[in-house]
């Protein structure tokens, strides 16, 4: 009779359960299920299938969301099908045995969205709620004294002011003639300022300007911006839009302007002035005041966004198409819907250089490069004006334009269409409600300069 060493036995063992694990971990049907995602995202109405392994079974959580469907006799060894219904979320549960869990897929079916995709060119007139302070400015009181009471009050520049002493302030005129008012009262003033999320109130005693006899608080404020860029897309239903693709910010304090109203125009492309390195151009254009075409209720880092009752007649199509979240968006060939003339919408071609993984909203997702020889030659390639022009790639809307490169003005980089479509109220926000850092490969950031093209 032969007694074994207790050790040899465990090492036979261990090296019998080493082969055994490699073996499974090389058996082909394994491999295919380690490869898929802990995640899918999908829209409804599609239709997927995930890798079998011999001895499991997949069972969904919640079956109005996703539906299991019965395998073909070819399926029946290789896969498991599963249709998505509607818009929610579920999980796909495969075990062993119908007992050992092996994973757990979490699949969020988001909408199937349809939107006309826009390209008219746009006036922009975004009232401020109430008036931004864009400066200080000293002038010489009664006593012959260099003064500025609302720097003295440590007003910063890019304050918001709200209100006055009780009274919302709706326009510089307002505030002006409510400081004069004051003055004369010889009374001082109770200023509510917004600064950043914080909300506070300051004191402060208006002067009387010795040269112009006008009572002051040393402020320069700003009620109002403006500009051109470019319609996005225009949800019929809904009767919503979305434009531009990122923020306006005030030009002098680049702060973001607090909406207080304001109205989007159809306006007309007189000219282009072509972009070169280190000069990006831009469309020169003018705003048909008696042809608002919708208000505006948002301004984010994704664009402004409102009520528009109908999309303006000179569309590229009135047709709408699906819309492509960002991880179905690839490099290659696209194009962008854009005015270089007048008020004609055209298509141009572009390239896909680069896509950025984002898990939460984040600005820059995309590198494009102008690859149309015709608007190359018109524009040199990406320039101010050109904002928001929707970005259509495989029939599907995947994004808009939102920067240009100034050493390059022919690439630039673009939004996806998904966080547009959050901002816009089209799209539940569950799980993206935190701004992430934006996702940038190898120093993109660093390596590009870049100008929003408003």
């Amino acid at each position: 009779m032969i007694l074994l060493n207790p050790l040899w036995i465990k090492r036979l063992l261990g090296l019998v359960l080493s082969f055994l694990l490699l073996g499974i971990a090389s058996w082909t049907p394994f491999l295919e299920m380690s490869l898929v995602p802990d995640q899918l995202r999908l829209t409804a109405g599609s239709v997927q299938q995930l890798p079998k392994l011999p001895f499991t079974t997949v069972r969904t959580t919640n079956s109005e969301v996703v539906t299991l469907h019965e395998p073909t006799a070819v399926e029946a060894t290789t896969a498991f099908s599963f249709q998505t219904n509607r818009a929610g979320g579920a999980a796909l549960e495969v075990k062993l045995f119908d007992r050992l869990p092996l994973k757990t897929v979490r699949v969020d079916v988001l909408p199937d969205i349809q939107l006309v995709p826009g390209g008219q060119s746009i006036g922009v007139e975004l009232k401020s709620a109430g008036v931004m302070v864009v400066g200080h400015h000293e002038f010489e009181n009664a006593a012959y004294n260099q003064v500025s009471p609302g720097k003295k009050a440590d007003i910063q520049v890019g304050d918001i002011v709200v209100k006055l002493n009780g009274t919302p302030v709706q326009s510089a005129e307002q505030f002006t003639e409510l400081i004069q008012a004051a003055g004369e009262k010889n009374e001082p003033v109770q200023l509510e300022l917004l600064r950043g999320k914080e909300r506070f109130h300051v004191r402060v005693e208006p002067e009387k300007n010795r040269i112009s006899g006008k009572y002051q608080i040393g402020l320069f404020v700003r009620d109002s911006a403006a500009g051109v860029g470019t319609l996005t897309f225009y949800h019929p239903e809904k009767k919503v839009y979305g434009a531009l693709g990122h923020i306006i910010t005030d030009n002098d304090t680049q702060q973001p302007v607090l909406v207080g109203g304001g109205q989007i125009l159809l306006s007309h492309v007189s000219s282009i002035q072509r972009g070169e390195s280190g000069t990006p151009g831009q469309k020169r254009a003018f705003f048909y005041h008696d042809k608002p075409l919708g208000n505006i209720e948002k301004n984010t880092p994704f664009g402004i966004f409102g009520r528009m009752e109908q999309i303006p007649e000179n569309g590229y199509t009135k047709d709408p198409m699906p819309v492509a979240y960002s991880e179905q968006v690839k490099k290659g060939p696209a194009e962008i819907l854009t005015v270089v003339d007048g008020e004609k919408v055209e298509k141009y071609k572009i390239e896909i250089v680069d896509v950025f993984p984002q898990r939460y909203p984040a600005t820059k997702g995309m590198i494009i490069r102008v690859t149309d020889p015709e608007l190359l030659q018109k524009t040199g390639g990406i320039v101010q004006g050109m904002s928001g022009s929707p970005i259509i790639q495989d029939g599907y809307l995947v994004g808009a334009v939102t920067h240009v490169f100034v050493n390059d003005p022919t690439s630039g980089y673009a939004t996806f269409i998904e966080w547009m479509l959050r901002d816009a109220g089209l799209l539940d926000d569950t799980g993206t409600s935190e701004m992430s850092p934006n996702f940038f490969v190898d120093g993109q950031e660093k390596r590009f300069a870049c100008r929003t093209v408003t």
